[in-house]
């Protein structure tokens, strides 16, 4: 059996983890995967990991930051990347096509219907749930409008993130060591408990001022040597970085070994949306979402882990951290209810996957 993944973005953060999770569960049902990115996408994680890809135009409408004009702009790109991908959907003979997320979503339904192909859509933004759920099978995930429905049409099935089998075998060790080798200010203290900030593979000014805040608010209140502060992502803009104080901030930019982190932090401060949100209550991680970090978007991920997140807008993260700090046994007893059905999506979307190709 032979897929093809179709995939939004550059090949290095949310959208790419979570096609390539996908993939090494098709693998592991003995699925054949080839991959389609952007022509113009670097595709570190998967040249990371071994892969090569078609190249494609992948078309971006902003997903939830879409506007009518950058909608309209991708769907005139979408025509073309449709025509490409039907053309090698035909030469390729591929059994099913699977489109995550956004762009990469849309053209796979789109390009996987003209080919008379089945095809199943891994979906998470108004654009794409408004497509492709007209045309094939999808799995909806947490951010989507659907997935907070409790009746949802017979073609659309609710999963969680898939995540990597690795992601429950951290080395906190390992974590301790790789720290070491980054901290060129020499502030990191094992010793201390520490505290991660993250948006993501990309890091968005919000957190960086989050973190910059807590910082000061700690060092006004003489308790600046309490905790390691651990900030990662690459900064969309350089300038951001400005805004922290790399001298006791430790910046460990764009890692490839979080699941070693999550052993050792004992708060994560993330984006309410994404992956990371959902390795962290994996993990059973204290976790505290930080809202309207991405072009002011609000997923009411507390809705859907109630108890195991505590929701924070920037003026309120501070008082945020602190209330969570007195209570984390509390945030990780109630994240071990959602722990097993995260972990378990990783095998449980591969499966729809094949069961579509059958059809």
């Amino acid at each position: 059996m032979k897929a093809l993944i179709v995939i939004t973005g550059r090949g290095m953060g949310g959208d790419a983890v979570t096609a390539l999770n996908i993939i090494k569960s098709l693998e592991d049902l003995n699925v054949q995967c080839e991959i389609v990115l952007d022509s113009d996408a670097p595709g570190l994680i998967f040249k990371k990991n071994g892969y090569s890809w078609h190249k494609i135009s992948i078309p971006q409408a902003g997903g939830h930051a879409a506007t009518k004009a950058s909608a309209i702009k991708a769907a005139i790109k979408t025509l073309k990347s449709v025509v490409k991908t039907r053309t090698l959907i035909k030469k390729l003979k591929f059994d099913i096509v699977v489109g995550v997320i956004g762009g990469g979503a849309v053209v796979a339904c789109i390009a996987a219907k003209l080919s008379g192909v089945p095809a199943v859509g891994v979906i998470n933004t108004p654009l794409d749930t408004k497509v492709c759920v007209k045309l094939n099978t999808c799995i909806v995930l947490p951010e989507t409008r659907l997935f907070k429905e409790k009746i949802v049409p017979k073609n659309v099935h609710k999963s969680f993130y898939p995540l990597a089998k690795s992601i429950e075998k951290g080395d906190k060790k390992r974590a301790i060591e790789n720290i070491k080798s980054l901290d060129k200010n020499k502030v990191f203290d094992e010793n201390k408990p520490s505290l991660l900030f993250s948006s993501g593979s990309s890091l968005f000014e919000t957190t960086v001022i989050g973190l910059s805040n807590y910082h000061d608010y700690l060092t006004n209140q003489n308790r600046i040597d309490d905790y390691n502060l651990l900030l990662i992502g690459n900064p969309l803009e350089e300038g951001y970085l400005k805004l922290i104080d790399e001298k006791q901030i430790i910046n460990l930019g764009y890692i490839n070994w979080i699941n070693d982190l999550y052993e050792l932090v004992e708060l994560a401060i993330l984006t309410d949306d994404g992956m990371m949100l959902q390795e962290s209550i994996a993990c059973k991680l204290p976790t505290i979402a930080l809202t309207r970090v991405k072009y002011g978007r609000y997923h009411n991920m507390q809705s859907i882990f109630p108890g195991a997140i505590i929701e924070s807008e920037l003026d309120d993260l501070n008082y945020k951290i602190d209330d969570s700090l007195k209570d984390l046994d509390k945030l990780k007893k109630s994240a071990e209810k959602y722990s097993v059905n995260i972990i378990s999506s990783r095998e449980k979307i591969a499966k729809i996957i094949v069961k579509e190709s059958k059809k």
